[in-house]
């Protein structure tokens, strides 16, 4: 599975008990700086030698690569938007204009699940899928998953999408054993596993481990808290951050549920909450910067506490599919810069998507942000809705619809007289 990887970090089990997978998770700022700034230097002298995607960019843009030595440098370019990487795809399939490396070097193929047309193919060198697992391998040790653990598999195991092959790759590249039912085995399969296996993790989509949790009893004649799970590290949608359904979760499970966060273009997972289940980290810092983008003013703003805006991502130490202030499309919140785990990245919440934002009235307004309503309503609902987006484009000066559907303990509705 791992083509020709390393299946496990050699020293994977003496990390068991560390305060973290690696220790530029608790570097401070000013030398984690440093650092960046070094291998950004390197991705500008790769892409000036080997992206003519990025050469026609830098040109168009009137930069230089060699002008690029600072983060702060990056705002002289423009962003890379998913348009621009669509448009490449499709000019040179199956992984466009922007791959920077051989072919004969490319030694995986990822995919986007595409929130619009075709999936994003992702080319990735042996280099660029040993920093795929490394970057996840963070996130899942500070969800509390630990080398040795046995992790049931409850996202989708789809070979192509992130959530499947380079989920386990990075469970296994971590030290633990990855339990391959997947989400496409249904719940009776992951439910029965589960009874039998005792795994001490699980990983999946918030509302899937929710469902597993709430179907548990009517499956297997057992109650989900009593199956012997500890953690629960949920992501690939909201909800891990929406408190309603978290503390469902861990009320059904007996557990402690954290959230990571990523994204195909740059990783699985580069986000994720420790014990304090305060924000997610920044736990990349070595192979991204970041920058957060203000979308009403069009500026770059600190990452500073109750700050919101769009992720934009550079990569460095890429080689096959490498993007320069990539706009992420994900809108998050700060929540602060400092916590008691010792981590030094930002903490975040992701607050929604901003393709999927809608402006109502004049306010900003996120799917996601009506979501976390619907649940606090649970068991009036069952967290289950949808939105009604019957006008042209994002905006509306009207109500906006949303259906909600009732939960088992709704009270009875009032006849009409």
């Amino acid at each position: 599975m791992d083509f020709g990887m390393r299946f496990r970090r050699a020293d994977a089990f003496d990390k068991a008990d560390a305060q973290c997978w690696h220790a530029i998770e608790v570097t401070p700022l000013d030398e984690v700086r440093r650092l960046q700034e070094e291998k950004l230097r390197g991705q500008m002298a790769y892409l000036k030698r080997r992206s003519p995607f990025y050469q026609k960019k830098f040109a168009g843009a009137g930069v230089s690569f060699d002008e690029i030595r600072t983060v702060e440098d990056l705002w002289k370019l423009p962003f890379t938007v998913k348009t621009e990487i669509r448009e490449s795809l499709a000019a040179q399939p199956p992984f466009g204009l922007h791959l920077a490396a051989d072919w004969t070097d490319v030694i995986q193929m990822q995919a986007s699940s595409g929130t619009t047309g075709s999936p994003s193919y992702i080319a990735l060198t042996e280099s660029d899928a040993e920093m795929w697992h490394e970057m996840s391998a963070r996130c899942f040790f500070a969800n509390g998953v630990r080398p040795g653990d046995l992790v049931l598999h409850a996202f989708s195991l789809a070979k192509c999408f992130v959530c499947g092959i380079p989920v386990a790759q990075a469970i296994q590249y971590m030290g633990g054993i990855d339990v391959p039912v997947g989400a496409d085995g249904g719940a009776d399969r992951l439910l029965r596993a589960c009874a039998d296996i005792r795994p001490r993790c699980i990983v999946g989509a918030p509302n899937f481990v929710l469902h597993l949790g709430e179907k548990a009893p009517e499956i297997i004649g057992a109650k989900a808290r009593d199956l012997g799970v500890e953690r629960v590290a949920v992501g690939g949608e909201p909800g891990g951050g929406i408190p309603a359904i978290r503390e469902r979760i861990e009320e059904l499970w007996g557990v402690k549920c954290c959230e990571m966060l990523g994204g195909a273009d740059l990783g699985v997972a580069y986000w994720a909450e420790c014990d304090e289940q305060s924000g997610m980290h920044m736990v990349g810092m070595d192979h991204i910067i970041t920058e957060l983008l203000d979308n009403e003013s069009g500026k770059i703003i600190p990452f500073e506490d109750g700050a919101r805006g769009e992720m934009i991502y550079t990569a460095i130490g890429r080689q096959a599919s490498p993007l320069v202030r990539f706009r992420s499309g994900d809108h998050i919140e700060v929540l602060g810069a400092t916590c008691s785990c010792g981590r030094t990245g930002p903490k975040i919440r992701c607050v929604g998507r901003t393709d999927d934002m809608l402006i109502v009235r004049g306010a900003n307004v996120f799917p996601s942000a009506i979501l976390s309503i619907v649940s606090e309503m649970v068991p009036e609902t069952n967290a289950a809705m949808r939105v009604v987006a019957d006008f042209a484009g994002h905006t509306t000066q009207g109500a906006l619809k949303v259906i909600v559907e009732r939960g088992a303990g709704a009270r009875p509705m009032a006849t009409p007289s």
